[in-house]
């Protein structure tokens, strides 16, 4: 796997979190690792944030498909 398809998955994983909090005022990663203030809760966000910064890159990499 490649860090573009980890920073999608992270992505992806916080956007569903966001949701959660949107439609439900509920915290799905606050809610498994004890709270927003817990130490794995605060390292999944960064990691969720790290990883939006590094999908700003996708947007001007070219696609290269590969068709054999």
């Amino acid at each position: 796997m490649d860090i573009d398809r980890i920073a999608l998955a992270l992505v992806i994983i916080g956007a569903l979190n966001w949701l959660l909090v949107g439609l439900f005022q509920f915290d799905l990663v606050a809610s498994i690792f004890g709270g927003q203030a817990a130490l794995v809760s605060r390292i999944i966000y960064t990691l969720v944030g790290l990883a939006g910064i590094w999908a700003i890159s996708l947007f001007t990499k070219t696609r290269v498909e590969n068709r054999e």
